[in-house]
């Protein structure tokens, strides 16, 4: 079985340590940076040689460059590699700042190892649910736009929107279920894993997203129920 990459970027040497093997004896390989600068170069190399990061896992607070900053700049590059935030803060804003990043999860230290290994685990077995159902057809028509979630693509006549992997897995679920009313916490748990207060802040971030991806057609609509549900409508 082939092991799942995993760049750990984290400044404490003896939480890194501990990080990098539990999370090897549970079959990842693990690239360790020390510093968001260098974790910034170890994954702008390992892209630049076509074997991208299957995860990242990043400390919020680091030298350097710190963990948003090192976030949003793998974003700009990379935007389907899925990440998960560490840190010591139990701030709501820094919690709120990660998630409309498009954070898969965010853990505050203290925490067992075996809890980032479960939530790693559960991001990419939702995430291979995507890809995996998509794989039998890897674009198909929304309306006036092309969606291609294999390649996290949204096409408008010759213009190509750039997805991360939160907004083509919120897409594809959407589109399964286009023109019913879907329940936030079904929504919620379906693409965060989680119904909580900040998934759901989270989310509401990523539904405006939307709404303005498809904006150029006036048959798209993503309306909402308040405190029920939304219903993404494609008229015929």
């Amino acid at each position: 079985m082939q092991k799942t990459t995993v760049l750990l970027a984290e400044d404490d040497f003896d939480f890194g340590s501990i990080l990098k093997q539990y999370l090897e004896i549970h079959n990842f390989a693990v690239t360790w940076a020390k510093d968001g600068k260098e974790a910034l170069d170890i994954f702008m190399l390992e892209a630049n040689n076509n074997t991208p990061f299957g995860i990242c896992v990043f400390d919020v607070m680091m030298p350097k460059m710190d963990g948003f900053t090192l976030a949003e700049k793998i974003i700009n590059n990379s935007p389907e590699t899925p990440f998960v935030f560490l840190t010591a803060k139990k701030m709501k804003e820094d919690k709120i700042k990660g998630l409309k990043l498009g954070a898969d999860d965010y853990i505050v230290k203290p925490f067992e190892a075996d809890i980032l290994v479960l939530r790693l685990k559960n991001i990419l077995k939702r995430t291979q649910k995507i890809i995996h159902q998509s794989k039998n057809n890897s674009s198909y028509n929304i309306g006036a736009y092309v969606f291609n979630p294999v390649n996290y693509q949204l096409i408008f006549n010759n213009t190509t929107q750039r997805l991360t992997e939160k907004e083509a897995q919120l897409i594809a679920y959407f589109f399964e279920n286009k023109n019913q009313m879907v329940k936030r916490d079904h929504l919620l748990n379906a693409v965060w894993g989680t119904d909580d207060f900040f998934s759901g802040r989270s989310m509401d971030v990523f539904i405006s997203r939307l709404r303005k991806y498809f904006k150029e057609d006036n048959n798209i609509s993503i309306e909402s129920a308040r405190g029920v549900g939304l219903t993404f409508k494609i008229k015929e």
